[in-house]
């Protein structure tokens, strides 16, 4: 087993974890970064590297990938060590330092630990039907890489959430059609997003098949010719396709973090609200992970977790020494 020695362990690559190697960098402090998937981004780079954000400040508009290579660039002046497509999989105690083993057999050693996991490990709910494994990765998708893979297409998408409705928005603009599949005339969308989804439709841009729900594939070698769908009565429709976007959430697995003993409360870690500190000294948790009273899970409330986690980590990384507080501004990048 290979060992690093860094000030703090970082688990967790996703936005919020990022911007801690810049806090911690900011005051001197070193870090490693454990992520279990293969580049750093987390669900904004997995999932919807596309998608548009809307409330981060300074970008009235930023696709989530470019919000992630922002980060990278302001993380990279730091040079954090990335232990990538590793799972962070224990936790121990070595004398004043902690110990976090990852599934590719290394070992990062630090006086602090930040878990900035996100909602944990993530797939896809698939629907239940028959051979649709054939399909995966040709004409049915549970994420949305690129916008332009689409254009064109006939397009069926299923489910009445947010990425449901946010994608049926998107790709109306460059599919040849848009068909949302959904059980009951309401979605559980954001309001301005459903009213725009429903002038869509009745401009004819945006088919709605509702109450309809996912019934069978017709297709041959994984490539789609239709999706059959039955409304609560068991009558059946044909949807002439080429994809299908089945949007139905993600199954979410803390995995190894819930046996960490941090008190994980239905996914999430309770900590402190003022410095993100755990029940367990020189642990801490930001972002979605971290729960405490009043929490909203936004982006830019994970950022200021990670500022106050790395503020309150540096007692511990430089004891005795007093740290005096100064805006970036002033101090510059180091």
């Amino acid at each position: 087993m290979t060992q690093i020695d860094t000030d703090i362990a970082i688990i967790g690559a996703g936005p919020v974890g990022l911007f801690a190697v810049f806090e911690a960098g900011m005051l001197g402090l070193k870090c490693a970064v454990i992520d279990a998937l293969d580049g750093p981004g987390g669900q904004c780079s997995a999932l919807y590297p596309e998608k548009p954000i809307y409330d981060i400040p300074g970008y009235p508009r930023i696709e989530a990938q470019a919000l992630v290579d922002r980060l990278m660039e302001q993380a990279a002046p730091f040079a954090p060590v990335f232990l990538l497509g590793q799972q962070a999989v224990a936790l121990s105690r070595d004398g004043d330092r902690h110990v976090v083993g990852t599934s590719g057999g290394m070992s990062v050693s630090a006086k602090a630990v930040i878990v900035a996991a996100g909602s944990g490990a993530f797939g896809p709910n698939r629907p239940p039907l028959q051979g649709i494994e054939a399909y995966e990765g040709k004409s049915v998708f549970y994420l949305v890489r690129r916008r332009e893979d689409f254009r064109g297409k006939r397009v069926v998408i299923a489910g009445g959430g947010d990425s449901a409705v946010d994608w049926a928005l998107s790709l109306a603009e460059v599919a040849a059609r848009v068909m949302v599949v959904h059980r009951r005339p309401r979605f559980r969308a954001a309001p301005e997003s459903e009213r725009r989804l429903n002038a869509l439709a009745s401009s004819g841009r945006i088919d709605l098949v509702i109450p309809y729900q996912l019934h069978g594939l017709d297709g041959r070698d994984g490539l789609l010719n239709a999706v059959i769908v039955q409304d609560l009565d068991g009558r059946e429709r044909r949807l002439e396709a080429d994809m299908l976007l089945p949007f139905f959430g993600l199954a979410i697995d803390l995995g190894p973090i819930a046996s960490f003993g941090l008190g994980v409360d239905k996914h999430n870690i309770p900590v402190d609200a003022a410095t993100c500190a755990t029940s367990v000294p020189g642990i801490y948790a930001i972002g979605d992970i971290a729960t405490y009273a009043g929490k909203l899970k936004l982006i830019l409330t994970g950022f200021a977790e990670a500022a106050m986690a790395a503020h309150a980590i540096y007692p511990l990384v430089h004891p005795g020494q007093v740290l005096h507080f100064e805006y970036s501004t002033t101090r510059g990048v180091p």
